[in-house]
């Protein structure tokens, strides 16, 4: 604005110069020349006035229109300031009810926050006429008394967590819970009561009570937690009935099924080594309901299969109506099964219905049961202590492994003791036993027996007895029956080799090994496993034994031939071949007489032997390794030969043609 002022000022300033310049020039008078500019002035400024007062009603009336609008403006700036004010005071408000409005936001968030838990205290502290009636009127089966039962439990509990926190609200319906407590708690322990008292009726399925009670278990948790002296009563209650009925029903079962024991047992007569005089011991003809087998195991041991150890328990009155008798771990099994079977479900109510678990449950348990497993402890124990049937034993400690292990599988720990106690009664038993069958083994005089080289019944005893053993004890072995086994099979060993001493000449003897190791390692791989170690020894030794029989009844037919083999061999071993030739006519007269007889002496050898062993296979199975070591001797015999030995001697094919007429269909 500066510059432009100036630019406009800058024609005044020529224009002054112009005129200065001008006056100067002409010379005149600044004296006139003022006065005449003032009058100039002064008829502009008359002619302003005229022009002003002529103009003076205009004036006045824009005068007055100013005046007016002066006043409108005033009034709008008097009416914008209350406007103002007012806005100042409505934005006051705004921020009022802002604040007005969280506030009340917040109330209604903390009201319905304490809405939901002020509602639940008022129910849970409100006792309505449905949870009175229920408890008071409803029948305790119902199904309306345990729905307000477990809604006065709830209250109960409640009222407990009030009485801590000092709520004086909570005292307004104290009572009036507390009586509907005891009004409740005596219905359940009449009810309950009466439920254990229906387990005493006679021939009554104590199942079907136990079941219903299992439908409410929370009556018994409602009283334990209430009132622990009403509790108390039941369980009292509970276990004098079950134990008396529990005791008074396997003794009843335990007296009858012993009655159907085989009626003769075994004896301290019954052992490995007694003489059999064929009146007593394995092979006495007795009808099989009378007496069970000492030393085979035969059908007795199905009662370790899977089928047999769960088949139904023998029912006496059952057994009896068909004259059945049955040996001592066929009973034990039975009696075992319903044991395990109502101990199993004994526990298992135990946990449930009363509530408990680990050492307590075990401890209730045996409060129930513990007369009950003394009886067959005790029942067990007089059983024992005139038992000689160690497989009986036996059988009867695997049938508590295999029922260890069931219980086990479902769960119960209950029985573990019990069973440690039967195998603490048994094992003892079995190790006298068995010790006094080895004794008796060792004891035994082969001087009072006959000459004869068939197998030996107390070999038979043992191959039966050790296959009855090893059978039994392959899942579960055992170090005590691996020790007595192996002294057992020692003194067996024995016993053969002084049975056979009393044999004068060697091939007797040897017939007798073999019909013994034969006899044992038939059994033994029959019943067992063919790797096992009793059978692996037996095995070499019937090997060892038979190489020797073949070497025997060889000799007397063809003894010249295998002595010659024999030194022959050694000659050329030596390097002594001139030696060897000097036993040319030696040779060819061993090769004459082996032309002259060779066909007789295999029909002697097929007779001697075929007659000599029971067993047909074993003794074609010895006949042809008799031939066949014949036919090595030979090739050996025939490499020794000079060429005109060699062409006098018979063609070996025409001998194993000849060898192929002794093959048996035993072989």
């Amino acid at each position: 604005m500066l510059g432009k002022r100036l630019v406009d000022d800058e024609p005044d300033h020529a224009l002054e110069d112009e005129v200065v310049q001008e006056v100067l020039k002409e010379g005149t008078d600044l004296r006139q020349y003022s006065h005449q500019i003032e009058l100039e002035l002064r008829d502009v400024e008359n002619q302003a006035i005229k022009d002003y007062t002529k103009e003076s009603t205009n004036i006045a009336h824009l005068h007055n229109q100013i005046t007016a609008c002066d006043k409108i403006l005033e009034r709008m700036e008097t009416m914008l300031l209350g406007f103002q004010s007012d806005l100042g005071s409505i934005s006051t408000e705004i921020l009022c009810l802002q604040k007005k409005s969280i506030d009340m936001s917040q109330k209604l968030q903390n009201r319905q926050a304490v809405r939901a838990p002020i509602a639940q205290f008022i129910n849970d502290l409100a006792v309505s006429e449905a949870l009175i009636i229920g408890v008071v009127e409803a029948p305790v089966a119902e199904k309306e008394f345990i729905t307000q039962l477990k809604v006065l439990n709830q209250k109960i509990n409640f009222m407990k967590e009030q009485t801590f926190k000092d709520t004086r609200s909570s005292q307004d319906v104290r009572d009036i819970v507390e009586k509907l407590k005891l009004k409740a708690i005596a219905k359940i322990r009449a009810y309950l009561l009466e439920q254990i008292s229906k387990f005493r009726k006679p021939n009554a399925n104590f199942q079907v009570p136990q079941n219903n009670m299992l439908k409410f278990k929370f009556f018994f948790e409602f009283v334990m937690a209430n009132e622990r002296n009403v509790a108390e009563e039941i369980c009292a209650e509970y276990v004098d009935t079950m134990g008396k009925i529990y005791f008074s029903y396997f003794k009843a079962y335990s007296t009858r099924v012993s009655k159907l024991q085989f009626e003769e047992h075994a004896s301290k007569d019954d052992l490995m080594g007694i003489e059999d005089t064929g009146s007593r011991g394995l092979f006495y003809k007795t009808p099989l309901k009378n007496k069970s087998t000492v030393f085979t195991i035969g059908s007795r041991g199905d009662v370790l299969s899977p089928e047999g150890l769960e088949a139904p328990i023998i029912v006496p009155h059952a057994a009896q109506k068909c004259d059945a008798r049955y040996p001592f771990e066929a009973l034990f099994r039975s009696e075992q099964f319903a044991l395990v079977d109502n101990s199993c479900r004994e526990f298992l109510f135990i946990c449930e219905f009363f509530m408990m678990g680990g050492s307590a449950a075990l401890e209730f348990f045996d409060q129930v049961m513990g007369k009950t497993l003394g009886l067959l402890i005790k029942n067990l124990e007089t059983y024992t202590q005139d038992c000689f049937d160690t497989i009986a034993l036996f059988l009867s400690v695997h049938i508590i492994l295999r029922y260890q292990l069931l219980c086990h599988k479902r769960a119960v720990p209950a029985l573990d003791h019990y069973f440690d106690t039967l195998q603490g009664i048994i094992w003892p038993r079995f190790e006298y036993i068995f010790q006094q069958n080895i004794q008796s083994v060792r004891d035994c005089d082969p001087t009072k027996f006959g000459k004869e080289m068939r197998p030996h019944y107390i070999t038979r005893r043992y191959a039966e007895y050790s296959a009855a053993i090893l059978g039994i004890s392959e899942n579960f072995p055992n170090d005590l029956v691996t020790r007595l086994l192996a002294e057992l099979q020692e003194e067996v060993e024995l016993f053969i080799l002084r049975m056979a001493a009393i044999f004068q000449l060697r091939k007797e003897q040897l017939i007798f090994l073999i019909n013994n190791y034969d006899m044992v390692l038939s059994v033994l791989t029959e019943r067992t496993r063919e790797n096992s170690k009793e059978a692996e020894c037996f095995r070499e030794l019937l090997t060892s034994r038979s190489a020797e029989y073949v070497e025997e009844i060889l000799s007397p037919h063809f003894g010249g031939l295998m002595q010659f083999v024999k030194e022959g061999e050694a000659l050329v071993d030596k390097n002594q071949m001139d030696e060897l030739k000097r036993q040319e006519k030696k040779a060819l007269a061993l090769v004459q007489a082996f032309n002259a007889n060779w066909k007789k002496s295999l029909e002697d050898l097929n007779r001697e032997v075929l007659t000599s062993f029971s067993n047909l296979v074993t003794a074609s199975s010895l006949l042809q390794l008799a031939l066949t070591q014949l036919v090595h001797y030979y090739h050996r015999f025939h490499k020794l030969l000079s060429t005109a030995g060699r062409a006098q001697l018979t063609n070996i094919h025409h001998i194993m043609v000849e060898v192929k007429k002794y093959k048996t269909s035993f072989s």
